[in-house]
């Protein structure tokens, strides 16, 4: 192993990306894997103790929120860089986890090659972006409104969006608590806020949009992500 190669560590919820991104990164005699985890708890000890060079993030966790996770890198290990590494469509999160402390936006649907491009474009103290967020960015910037929300779900605010998000994967109420450390009250909190800013009129209709917004993004169009089922399963929490 080069001596001098730079340290990466790997937080995703799946084994089996976790394997693949290791594989890929050993074709890089550059660069080496350091250490790995599934959640946000154990990758912040991770990165305290392997005090890697270089982060990739998932934002979806099974265990905490990623966006969370890179405002606490950010916080505790600000030399260290970050790439996200998400199924999530880069138009909705790219300036959110820019704004966090990341510095490099991959879509799981890219090529591999795009991966090992971004890692060093940040070691090399700049950003990546895909070639389609760089021109949307020019675009909005040539218009003379380069932070116009084109969408009202670019309206919520990161925990609002994570609260949509997981309900929208069929998460029940209490388990969206427990997955981002609060209270089932607060989660109550965030959807009145968001059905405010979305124009929704109930929790029915929030959930079906949380649903559909959900399928979007991973491009899914299986019967397995019912709305009236998610509906159903979710109504615990107030209209």
């Amino acid at each position: 192993m080069n001596k001098n190669a730079a340290k990466v560590f790997l937080v995703d919820d799946h084994p089996l990306v976790r394997e693949w991104l290791t594989n890929l990164i050993a074709q890089s005699p550059d660069l080496v894997v350091c250490g790995e985890a599934a959640g946000t708890t154990k990758a912040l000890q991770g990165i305290r103790d392997m005090k890697p060079d270089i982060a990739i993030v998932d934002l979806s966790l099974s265990e905490g929120s990623g966006l969370d996770l890179i405002k606490n890198i950010r916080a505790e290990a600000p030399g260290v860089g970050i790439v996200v590494l998400s199924m999530h469509d880069e138009r909705f999160y790219s300036q959110r986890v820019f704004r966090a402390g990341a510095r490099g936006y991959v879509m799981k649907g890219e090529a591999t090659g795009n991966i090992a491009a971004a890692i060093r474009e940040v070691l090399s103290g700049k950003k990546y972006l895909s070639r389609r967020m760089r021109e949307l960015f020019a675009e909005r910037f040539v218009d003379g409104d380069p932070l116009a929300a084109r969408s009202p779900i670019e309206e919520l605010s990161d925990r609002e969006l994570e609260v949509f998000r997981l309900l929208g994967q069929g998460n029940e109420t209490r388990r969206v608590a427990l997955s981002l450390n609060i209270s089932i009250k607060t989660v109550q909190a965030y959807c009145a806020r968001i059905k405010q800013k979305l124009g929704l009129a109930n929790a029915s209709e929030l959930l079906r949009e949380a649903v559909r917004w959900s399928d979007e993004q991973s491009g899914s169009h299986q019967p397995h992500t019912s709305q009236d089922n998610v509906v159903e399963r979710n109504f615990a929490f107030s209209e």
